[in-house]
C-alpha cells in the first residue's frame, strides 16, 4: 500500500520536520530532502523547523531569513484549532536535541506522535547501512570512516553499533569516530594505522555537511583529514553529509509512517 493510500484519512495531520540547521550551503540538502518527502506524503502539510536558536539567529541576522522553531509553529498550530500532529525529528540518534524536541509537546494543548531519530531501530541501523553504499564504494584497501557529532549522552554507543552493523555488510575495513566525545579522532586512527590501511575514506555522519565538515573535517590545521595526511595515509571525503542521500531520507519517511499510525482516525 502507498503512502497516499495508507495515510488517506490523516490529510489534516501537519507534519513538522526538525532539523539542528546549518548556515553553510549545505542547506541545499534540506530542498534534496524534501523533495523526497512531498513524494511520499503528497497530501500531507509538512513543515520544516529548526531546532538551533543559533543558525536562526545567524540566518535572520546575515540573510533576512526567518526560520521557526518547532515551538513556534506548535503555536501557530494550536491557535488555528489542530488537535493532532506529527512532530518529526531529524536529528541522527537519540540524544539531548530529541528529548528537547520532546518537551516542546508541554508547551502546547494538542496531540503530537513523535517521529524517532535516524538511528532507532536494529532496522534503521541496517537500513542505513545499505543507504551509505554509494558513498562507501568497493575498494578493499581503503578503510571507511564514518565520523559523527558526539554526544556525552547514554546514546554515545550509536556509533559502534552503526560500525558494527556497517562491518557486517562491507567488512572489517569500517571504522567509527566522532568530533566530540568517544570515540575521539586519535583513537580511531589508531585503530586504522594497526590494521595496516594506506587510504582512508571519510564519510561525514551529519545530516548537512555544515560547520563541522568544513572545519573539524577538512580544513583546520588538526582536522581530520589534515592529521591523517600527516600520518602518511592518502585521504578522500565525501563532500556532502548523509541527507543527501535518498535512502537515509526514506527511513526518515518510514518513521513519519510510523508515527501517523498511531494517530486515531
Amino acid at each position: 500500500m502507498s503512502q497516499v493510500d495508507r495515510h488517506k484519512d490523516r490529510q489534516e495531520v501537519p507534519i513538522i520536520l526538525t532539523a539542528f540547521g546549518t548556515t553553510a550551503k549545505a542547506f541545499s540538502t534540506y530542498e534534496k530532502m524534501d523533495a523526497v518527502f512531498k513524494e511520499e506524503f503528497p497530501n500531507l502539510n509538512i513543515i520544516w523547523t529548526y531546532s538551533s536558536r543559533m543558525v536562526k539567529y545567524a540566518l535572520k541576522k546575515d540573510k533576512n531569513l526567518d526560520l521557526k522553531d518547532p515551538g513556534e509553529v506548535l503555536s501557530e498550530l494550536q491557535n488555528r484549532g489542530c488537535q493532532w500532529a506529527v512532530l518529526q525529528s531529524l536529528h541522527l540518534i537519540g540524544g539531548h536535541e530529541l528529548h528537547r524536541l520532546a518537551a516542546e509537546r508541554n508547551q502546547v494543548d494538542m496531540r503530537l506522535s513523535l517521529g524517532l531519530p535516524l538511528l532507532s531501530s536494529p532496522r534503521d541501523y541496517q537500513e542505513v547501512a545499505k543507504a551509505l553504499a554509494p558513498v562507501v564504494q568497493k575498494n578493499e584497501d581503503e578503510a571507511v570512516v564514518v565520523v559523527g557529532h558526539g554526544t556525552d549522552h547514554p546514546s554515545w554507543t550509536s556509533y559502534f553499533a552503526l560500525e558494527a552493523i556497517m562491518r557486517k555488510e562491507y567488512g572489517p575495513r569500517v571504522f567509527s569516530g566522532v568530533v566530540e566525545g568517544f570515540p575521539e579522532m586519535e583513537e580511531t586512527l589508531d585503530r586504522i594505522l594497526k590494521r595496516g590501511f594506506k587510504k582512508v575514506r571519510i564519510i561525514p555522519l551529519m545530516l548537512v555537511a555544515g560547520v563541522h565538515f568544513i572545519e573539524d573535517l577538512t580544513q583546520e590545521e588538526d582536522s581530520w583529514q589534515k592529521t591523517f595526511e600527516a600520518k602518511g595515509l592518502e585521504v578522500s571525503v565525501v563532500p556532502h553529509g548523509v541527507g543527501h542521500l535518498d535512502g537515509v531520507t526514506r527511513v526518515f519517511c518510514r518513521h513519519i509512517s510510523e508515527a501517523l499510525d498511531v494517530i486515531p482516525l
